[in-house]
């Protein structure tokens, strides 16, 4: 595992582009404190970010790993480009003949995927303790270490999404496409969202837990949007006449689609290398 994860590390540190877009990542990921500092007044109404609620331990687990999911293209772009350059600098021919097996070389490129998202995740876990300690009314010990299981979802939402980079990367061979390909497949889960609607259910609830068995949706569906949670935005909610009940929780059995859904495609994309002409 040490011999793989070195070679696929050695490829991307190497690579100028995928050094600067790993290392923005981070950076983006460190931008989460400066929400901390946001203040503004809207006429005679004071924001003050920090003292809304959103830093406050249990709560703040739930706020950092969403906030912070959107920051995955990011390593996205690195992924797809890293399968690319296998192609392009034929260093994937070149292992291959240097003795890797396909089978090895798949498991580089997941055990590389799952470092960025572990790494992603212990960087979360560090900023949101500082955050947390530094702004949270509640930092007793049973208070702070409770949602953990945000931090468990975000690093399954990072898997996930990782493997079918990788599997495009290996089917499309073109960073540029693969990554359009994935904007067309999101488009293609929104269409099948209103088809079952119109053609399967009578209801749009029943239609979106449907296409919650869909691989970009459940991906979605691990962490929910935790805007609602924030007391300042719940009671604007409730006095506009808004329903602000919303079940936040993380869900085993949406943890455990994902979970498929990344064994799923690491097998695809085995199969394809497998059966490819290289």
């Amino acid at each position: 595992m040490k011999r793989l994860l070195a070679i696929e590390l050695q490829k991307i540190w190497k690579n100028r582009a995928s050094k600067v877009l790993t290392i923005s990542y981070f950076v983006l990921l460190s931008s989460i404190a400066l929400i901390a500092s946001l203040k503004f007044d809207i006429g005679p109404i004071n924001f003050n970010i920090a003292k809304m609620g959103i830093f406050n331990f249990p709560y703040i687990w739930h706020f950092n790993t969403f906030f912070a999911s959107w920051f995955k293209l990011f390593l996205a772009v690195i992924i797809v480009s890293m399968m690319a350059n296998e192609y392009s600098y034929g260093t994937l021919k070149q292992n291959l003949i240097d003795g890797m097996s396909k089978k090895e070389f798949i498991l580089s490129k997941f055990f590389t995927v799952a470092l960025f998202a572990f790494a992603s995740t212990a960087f979360i876990f560090i900023i949101t303790l500082i955050l947390g300690y530094r702004f949270s009314s509640y930092t007793e010990t049973d208070i702070v270490f409770s949602h953990m299981e945000y931090l468990a979802a975000f690093f399954v939402e990072l898997l996930g999404f990782f493997t079918i980079c990788l599997f495009l990367g290996i089917l499309i061979r073109k960073s540029a496409f693969a990554l359009g390909f994935l904007l067309i497949w999101k488009l293609f889960e929104g269409i099948c969202y209103l088809l079952m609607k119109w053609l399967l259910f009578d209801t749009w609830e029943k239609a979106y837990q449907a296409l919650g068995y869909f691989p970009l949706q459940s991906i979605s569906n691990l962490i929910a949007e935790p805007s609602r949670r924030v007391s300042a935005i719940r009671n604007a909610g409730s006095q506009a006449g808004f329903d602000m009940d919303y079940d936040y929780s993380i869900h085993f059995s949406s943890i455990l689609i994902v979970l498929v859904w990344t064994t799923i495609f690491i097998y695809l994309s085995y199969k394809i290398i497998q059966k490819r002409d290289l």
